[in-house]
This record gives C-alpha cells, structure tokens and sequence, in this order.
C-alpha cells in the first residue's frame, strides 16, 4: 500500500518511517498503523492491564499479540501482511483515514458502511453534545 504523499514526509519525521500494525480491536474491517513511539506507549500501556480479566486478555491479544512492524519504502509504500489484510477484509481497495496519533486503515466495504451508518440521539454521549462542528 501506498501511503499518501501528504503524509510521508510527516511519518519519515515523527517515526524514521516505521510504523506498527495492529488489528482494531474496537471494530471490525480495520487495521491501525502506529507511529513508532506512539506504538511503544499503548502496548506499554495495553501489556500493563492485568490479563486475568478476559477483556483485557483480549485486547492484549487483538492489540499486541499480533502487531506487525513495517517500514516505508523508497516509495513510500508499506506491505500489509495477508494475514491482516485477509482478517479485516481488504481486497483490492481500502481507505486510510488520518486519526491524529495513529491511522485506520479499513476495506472499501467496511468503511463505506461505517459512513452510511447513523449516529442515532441515543448514541451522543454529553461530550459530544458539547462539541462545536
């Protein structure tokens, strides 16, 4: 996968252009892509919950378990293991989505879908209701 012009010179700065992915563990038919460093802090953060609780046992295993290092190359392209790729249903085409301290990576599908999807009353948390779009 080609990682967009705009942000190579962005990932070659803040982590020498590597980058970690991980499974989503929140939703599915997505990856994230972890800045180097940034990467170091969740897993840190993510291996320190103790893993006699099954939920954190299965974020440790969605998050960490299977976290794949990977560097750009003279492209600026990164290769997605298949196994990854296979498990979150990206094909041919996918979307990267800038989310601040890491990227989404999501199917076409997946993403299409997430956009389609309504955010019901229901849904805002009081957090939200304050923020100013």
């Amino acid at each position: 996968m080609a990682v967009p012009t705009a942000y190579r010179e962005l990932v070659a700065r803040e982590c020498g252009n590597r980058l970690v992915i991980a499974y989503n563990p929140f939703e599915s038919g997505s990856l994230y892509l972890y800045p180097e460093k940034e990467w170091q802090r969740v897993r840190d953060s993510v291996n320190a919950l103790p893993s006699t609780r099954a939920a954190h046992r299965a974020l440790q295993l969605k998050l960490v378990g299977a976290a794949t290092p990977v560097e750009l190359d003279g492209n600026g392209r990164i290769s997605i293991p298949a196994s990854h790729r296979s498990a979150v249903g990206i094909e041919k085409k996918a979307v990267l989505l800038g989310m601040g301290d890491k990227f989404e990576l999501w199917s076409e599908q997946a993403h299409h879908a997430q956009i389609r999807q309504t955010i019901g009353d229901d849904d805002l948390s009081d957090h939200m209701l304050e923020l100013r779009l």
